[in-house]
C-alpha cells in the first residue's frame, strides 16, 4: 500500500484473491444478496435504472409541440435539457448524506417518489410547473445515479460486472424507449404533450411498488457495514486515482451529451430528412444497449478494462470521422460504431466507480465525486459545441473537438483501470 505523507489518502492494491489490503476500519464482510432476495433486488435495480432517463429524454421529441403551445423561446426550451444535467452534478454530493441518514433502500424509494411527483407537476398547464417538475425529477435521478453503484457494490460483490452491465443497459434502454415511442404514443392516443410526459410516471409507480419490500431491516452484518458507512470519507478529492475515475466519467459524459444534442442537426444539414436524422439517434441508443451490457461483462475475461476503454474511444472516433466524411451514405454504420463505443464508455465509467472503491462507503463517495464533476462538465457540452459551430460556420470543427476530447478520455480510462482501490480517512 502506498500512501502520501500529507494526503490522508491511500491507494491499495487488491490481494490475489480479490480483497483489498486494510485501508479502512474492518467490519464483518457483507456477503451480498443471495437466492430469491438477489433476484428481487436485481429486478428492482433494473426497474429503478429504467426510470433514470425516460422522463427527461421524452421532452426532446415533443420540443416543437411544447414551444408552439407555450410560446417558449428556443433558449428557454434548451434549459429543459440542461437543468437535469446540472441537477445530476450539483446534487450528487447530497446523495451519500441521504444514504447515510435514511439508508440506501429508503433513499432510493424516495427518488421514485420524487420522479412521480415531478411527473405529476408537469401535468399542469403551466410553464412554471413544467420547469419545477423537471427540477424535481432531476433531483430524484441525481440521488439514484449516485446510490445505485453503492448498492451494487454492497449486495452483488461477486457479480459487480454483470449487475453494472444490467444497470447501464437499463439506462440506455429507458432512453431509447422514450426517444422512440413518445411521439407514437401521443399520436395514437391523441394526448396533449403534458399527458404524454405524464405517461412515463407509470413506470416510476411500478418501480416504487416493486421496491417497497426492500425497505426493511437488514442483517447484523449489514448493520455493522451501515454503521461504518455512517462516517463520510475524507481526503478522497486528493486521490489521483479518484480524479482519474472522475475524469473518465466526465469526458465520456461530455462526449455523449454533446453528440446527442447535435448529431440529428449535423445529419439533417448534410441532407438527411428530419425524421431519418432523429431515428439515427434512436438507432445509436439501441446499439448502446448492447455496448453497455457487454463491456463490464467481458472486462477481465477477454480484455483488460484499459484496453476496452481505448477500444470504445476508437469506435467513437471512427463514428465521428465517418460523419465528417460520408454523413448520409454511411449513417447506419457510423451510428452503430458510436452506439457501441458510447455504450461501452458509460458502462466502464460506472464499473470503475464500483471496482476502485473498497467498500460501500467509498463507493457512494466516489460515485458522488465522479458524477458531480462529470455531469456539470457534460451540461456545458451542447452549448460549447453549438458555439464552436456558430463561430466556424461548419460542423467540421465541432467534430474535430469531439475527436480531440477522446485522447484525454483514453488516458483517464487507462488510469482508472488500474487494479487499485482508493481509500480515505
Amino acid at each position: 500500500m502506498t500512501q502520501g505523507p500529507a494526503t490522508g489518502i491511500s491507494e491499495t492494491r487488491p490481494r490475489p484473491g480479490g480483497a483489498a489490503t486494510a485501508a479502512v476500519p474492518a467490519v464483518p464482510a457483507d456477503p451480498g444478496a443471495t437466492g430469491r432476495r438477489a433476484l428481487h433486488l436485481g429486478l428492482g435495480v433494473v426497474l429503478l435504472a429504467l426510470n433514470l432517463r425516460p422522463a427527461l429524454v421524452a421532452v426532446s421529441p415533443l420540443v416543437g409541440t411544447i414551444r408552439s403551445d407555450s410560446g417558449m423561446s428556443a433558449a428557454a426550451t434548451s434549459l429543459l435539457t440542461a437543468l437535469p444535467l446540472l441537477c445530476f452534478g450539483l446534487l450528487a454530493p447530497v446523495a451519500p448524506r441521504l444514504g447515510r441518514r435514511f439508508g440506501m433502500e429508503r433513499s432510493l424509494l424516495g427518488t421514485m417518489v420524487l420522479i412521480c411527483l415531478g411527473t405529476g407537476l408537469r401535468l399542469l398547464d403551466s410553464v412554471v410547473a413544467l420547469f419545477a417538475g423537471t427540477v424535481v425529477i432531476g433531483a430524484g435521478i441525481a440521488v439514484a445515479n449516485v446510490l445505485l453503484p453503492g448498492l451494487i457494490k454492497r449486495d452483488f460483490p461477486a457479480k459487480a460486472g454483470l449487475m453494472t452491465g444490467l444497470y447501464s443497459m437499463s439506462l440506455f434502454g429507458g432512453a431509447a424507449l422514450a426517444a422512440g415511442v413518445t411521439v407514437p404514443v401521443q399520436q395514437a392516443a391523441g394526448l396533449s404533450w403534458q399527458a404524454t410526459l405524464a405517461c412515463w410516471g407509470a413506470l416510476a409507480v411500478l418501480a416504487l411498488v416493486l421496491w417497497l419490500p426492500q425497505v426493511r431491516s437488514r442483517t447484523e452484518v449489514a448493520g455493522a457495514a451501515a454503521r461504518q458507512a455512517a462516517h463520510p470519507v475524507r481526503g478522497l478529492w486528493r486521490s489521483p486515482l479518484a480524479w482519474q475515475v472522475t475524469g473518465y466519467m466526465g469526458l465520456q459524459s461530455l462526449s455523449y451529451y454533446a453528440a446527442a444534442a447535435w448529431l440529428p442537426t449535423m445529419l439533417k444539414d448534410a441532407g438527411l430528412g428530419a425524421g431519418d436524422a432523429g431515428w439515427m439517434l434512436s438507432f445509436s441508443s439501441l446499439l448502446g444497449i448492447a455496448g453497455s451490457f457487454l463491456a463490464p461483462v467481458i472486462v477481465g475475461r477477454r480484455l483488460r478494462a484499459g484496453t476496452l476503454a481505448a477500444l470504445g474511444a476508437v469506435l467513437c472516433a471512427a463514428g465521428f470521422a465517418g460523419i465528417w466524411a460520408a454523413p448520409v451514405g454511411g449513417a447506419y454504420l457510423w451510428m452503430t460504431l458510436l452506439g457501441l463505443g458510447q455504450g461501452a464508455a458509460i458502462s466502464l465509467a460506472l464499473l470503475f466507480i464500483v471496482q476502485r472503491a473498497p467498500d460501500t462507503r467509498h463507493t457512494a463517495q466516489l460515485s458522488s465525486m465522479a458524477q458531480c464533476f462529470g455531469y456539470v462538465l457534460a451540461a456545458t457540452g451542447p452549448a460549447v459545441l453549438g458555439a464552436v459551430h456558430d463561430a466556424s460556420g461548419t460542423w467540421t470543427v465541432p467534430l474535430a473537438v469531439l475527436l480531440v476530447l477522446l485522447v484525454p478520455q483514453v488516458a483517464a480510462g487507462f488510469g482508472a483501470a488500474r487494479p487499485l482501490h482508493v481509500a480515505g480517512r
